[in-house]
């Protein structure tokens, strides 16, 4: 996987990440299953910029670029990361939010986003908020993942606010310009999302979870 370089005091650090603030839709060219891989063709507005190893998020999902045709980008899906997310349903036409990894001089403008999608969710309803729009996701709770009010969560590799969390469900407002911008657009009732969960809380509760464990 490539990763972005940074020098802090004459100390090389290597790391890859997110931000969840989508730079583009991108859309499906081609899809070629090959075992139990997918291979995607993507074309985007800055499919000419990539280089190959280069790292870029869709929905969420971190794949390494690994080639060029004159109709777009390569990435390859192995069958592990079809099984965990959203990736396996896409068809040629098919819209997908992308990402390319942060510099790390830059500013954090969502919230640390891994690109390691936990699971998928399923929208359950959608609701003209009358100038935004409300949607609530349902996720599997013997996933052992929470959300919490004004929590940080990531929808298809959108960085979004958590509203009104409850055991295994979870809304949040989108405003106009994630709506035009980013796939909500096609989402609705049924559809299968990609859900990350703030890694912060994540490393919490497996601090609490080992605790609990060693009493």
């Amino acid at each position: 996987m490539p990763i972005s370089r940074f020098t802090i005091s004459n100390i090389e650090y290597f790391y890859h990440m997110f931000t969840g603030i989508i730079e583009a839709m991108g859309t499906v060219v081609a899809v070629v299953q090959e075992e139990g891989n997918n291979t995607f063709t993507i074309d985007c507005p800055f499919a000419e910029e990539l280089t190959e190893d280069q790292s870029v998020a869709h929905n969420g999902v971190c794949l390494t670029v690994t080639g060029f045709r004159p109709e777009g980008y390569i990435v390859t899906a192995i069958a592990e990361t079809l099984r965990k997310s959203n990736l396996g349903d896409l068809q040629p036409g098919d819209r997908i939010n992308l990402e390319r990894c942060m510099i790390m001089n830059g500013r954090i403008d969502g919230h640390i986003v891994q690109g390691h999608v936990d699971l998928t969710g399923e929208c359950i309803n959608v609701k003209d908020e009358n100038g935004s729009w409300l949607f609530t996701f349902r996720y599997d709770t013997g996933s052992g993942h929470i959300t919490v009010p004004k929590g940080s969560i990531t929808v298809n590799g959108v960085s979004l606010t958590v509203v009104d969390p409850q055991p295994g469900e979870f809304s949040v407002a989108i405003i106009p310009y994630t709506y035009e911008h980013t796939n909500f657009q096609s989402i609705q009732q049924g559809t299968r999302v990609n859900l990350e969960f703030d890694i912060i809380g994540k490393y919490v509760k497996g601090y609490l979870d080992t605790i609990e464990r060693l009493k």
